[in-house]
């Protein structure tokens, strides 16, 4: 009879654990699943290489529903956070062609990072404003204030890793809408940078070379980024302006 109320006075303590922190034992499962699997064997450079005609035959007789498919692989990456997303992005490229893949790399993104948001706000926003206080609510207060413009220039420039910059926010109490049309504006130069090079993969491979994935930090690509973050911080700018004068 005592282990049988311990056992409901133990679920009563998990249940509302496992309520509240469900979405990220799930992550964390992906996660763990594809590195105790080594499938990032099959995410590689090599893989691409030793398997493109394969690929590219793939697509072709699949069409659309390869259009879908990849989307839906690339969001499950981003989603659970896996270390080859960089890699889909080239193959994208390549296997899509540079307006295409972009279409489908900002798709599959802006839906993995808004699983990630949604994730977030679900486990942490509530308890964090709990725990954390007043400040919590100025610190919310100001960055909603210019949610738009901050969002676009922690997306448009590499500040910050990818799956930080879909958790912050969450916490922060960013709204999904501004999360979500944020991130699907600002990440569209950079993605395009990198599916234009995976869209050479090809003579890349016939040359024995590859591709060089440190480019977007070159000034070429970097300072243009950059120009567009200051135009994002404008608005920000103004309001300051105005209420200094006032």
């Amino acid at each position: 009879m005592a282990q049988t109320e311990e056992k409901k006075a133990e679920r009563a303590v998990l249940a509302p654990v496992l309520r509240r922190f469900w979405p990220a034992l799930v992550l964390l499962a992906g996660l763990a699943a594809f590195l105790i699997l080594d499938l990032g064997q099959y995410f590689s450079l090599e893989a691409i290489r030793d398997n493109r005609e394969a690929l590219l035959g793939l697509v072709q007789r699949n069409g659309a529903l390869a259009v879908v498919g990849y989307i839906a692989l690339y969001t499950l990456f981003v989603a659970f956070s896996l270390p080859a997303a960089t890699l889909l992005t080239l193959l994208a490229g390549f296997l899509f062609g540079p307006f295409l893949g972009s279409a489908i790399v900002v798709t599959g993104a802006t839906l993995g990072a808004v699983a990630v948001f949604l994730a977030a706000r679900h486990m942490c926003q509530d308890a964090l404003r709990r725990r954390a206080g007043p400040w919590l609510a100025r610190m919310q207060g100001g960055f909603n204030e210019n949610a738009v413009s901050y969002m676009l220039v922690l997306r448009l420039v590499p500040l910050f890793p990818f799956f930080v910059v879909n958790i912050v926010p969450a916490l922060l109490g960013v709204s999904l809408r501004v999360f979500a049309l944020t991130t699907l504006a600002g990440i569209i130069p950079g993605s395009f940078v990198y599916v234009s090079v995976g869209n050479g993969l090809g003579a890349i491979f016939d040359r024995g070379g590859a591709p060089d994935l440190g480019l977007i930090f070159d000034p070429e690509i970097l300072l243009p980024l950059l120009g567009l973050a200051v135009l994002s911080l404008l608005p920000v700018a103004y309001k300051t302006w105005k209420r200094s004068r006032k």
